[in-house]
């Protein structure tokens, strides 16, 4: 969406802040659950693993969300779609504190996922439209820096308080953080006009198309495998190699240390040469949770490599770059698949690790999970630049 003068902000870098804040809010409750799974475990009376399903059932929220949210939300006024979407959000984490029982919480974490998805993809169109042509991309940049920042300090300010004063606190924290964020999106950030081209049809074009689709497929399974060793990463620090819980909150932060750096590094080799960029990184990811499984027997390599393995992150803006290069004009729902795939990784990463672990291999086994998910993910790639070559090969015949 192209900006106008109408959609532009008095005040841009304000309104940016306040969208990185629902950016901040959103990966803070995403990853926070990670750091608490035995206190959650604990006070709902199921095991360590059986937690892994509330992780998946947020993450399934996401996939479902984020393309039905845009597609059927693509003539909504950009503002008010946002503040409805952080609403959402708010209700599903309070709600969640409020849990009566496991299953319930497991409920109330997929509407809590519902909104994550649709308010990136729309957040980012925003930004985008909020200043000058020539500003577009380091205004999205500053407004995801809100997630960055939630696995940095969010996650482990959160571990820290909800292993303090209960794991509740943790998700109510955040749900007020979502409401705070829905008045300050109607204070200071700007109405912008609808596309009035836009339309479901138009949007759900995305899914259909080839290319999407095997994008989509690299990063649902390609970047599971840091998903299954974060999810459980507290138990397998603790109960294999011996942590105290103490240091939880310093896990998530070498994590998100980890996360940044790899970010960085991945956006540059994607500007450098995107179709080797995407490969390079997933055999990164393979060698280094591979190595993990075998890191994790002590505490102070366990730790190194938690950062390590926060380095896959890599594959993120190298796969939203090429989710935007392969959605042609349905940028809303590129926007958002982008993130509803990661979330997917982030379920099949959790179940599968959650399945070798209660079959009674060692936590460290999330590494050897991962690799495997990499390697996949490689296979995908591969299989995907085949199909594009002979596509390619085909149209040139016909000419």
């Amino acid at each position: 969406m192209q900006a106008s003068s109408s959609g532009l902000a008095r005040n841009p870098r304000l309104a940016e802040v306040v969208l990185a804040l629902g950016g901040f809010g959103i990966g803070t409750s995403e990853f926070v659950i990670m750091g608490l799974m035995n206190r959650v475990a604990e006070d709902l009376a199921v095991t360590v693993p059986q937690v892994g399903y509330a992780i998946s059932s947020y993450a399934l929220g996401v996939v479902v969300g984020a393309p039905l949210i845009s597609a059927f939300a693509a003539r909504v006024p950009k503002r008010a779609l946002l503040i409805v979407l952080m609403l959402v959000f708010a209700v599903g984490n309070i709600a969640s504190a409020m849990a009566p029982g496991f299953w319930s919480f497991v409920g109330l974490r997929f509407i809590a996922g519902l909104p994550h998805g649709a308010y990136f993809g729309v957040a980012a169109l925003v930004a985008a439209g909020a200043v000058p042509v020539d500003q577009r991309a380091r205004a999205i940049s500053r407004v995801m820096m809100g997630l960055t920042l939630a696995i940095l300090i969010g996650a482990p300010l959160g571990t820290w308080t909800g292993n303090l004063f209960g794991w509740q606190i943790a998700f109510a924290a955040v749900g007020v953080i979502a409401l705070l964020t829905a008045l300050l999106i109607r204070l200071w950030v700007p109405v912008q006009p609808f596309d009035a081209l836009a339309s479901p049809l138009r949007e759900l074009s995305a899914l259909i198309k080839q290319r999407v689709l095997v994008t989509v497929a690299i990063a649902c399974i390609g970047c599971g495998g840091m998903f299954s060793i974060f999810s459980y990463v507290m138990p397998t620090l603790t109960q294999q190699a011996g942590m105290s819980e103490a240091l939880g909150p310093m896990v998530l932060v070498i994590f998100g240390l980890g996360s940044i750096a790899g970010n960085l590094i991945g956006g540059r080799a994607a500007d450098k040469n995107l179709m080797r960029a995407i490969p390079a990184t997933l055999v990164w990811c393979a060698v280094i949770q591979g190595l993990f499984y075998f890191a994790a027997n002590n505490v102070w390599t366990g730790l190194l490599f938690v950062g390590l393995v926060g380095t896959s992150m890599a594959l993120a803006p190298a796969l939203q770059t090429r989710l935007m290069d392969v959605a042609e004009d349905a940028q809303t729902m590129a926007a958002s698949l982008n993130h509803a795939a990661f979330n997917g990784a982030n379920a099949l990463g959790a179940w599968l690790a959650g399945l070798v672990i209660s079959a009674g291999f060692s936590w460290s086994s999330t590494g050897l999970v991962g690799t495997g998910l990499a390697l996949c993910g490689l296979v995908i790639f591969a299989w995907g630049s085949w199909l594009e070559k002979r596509t390619f090969r085909a149209a040139k015949h016909y000419q």
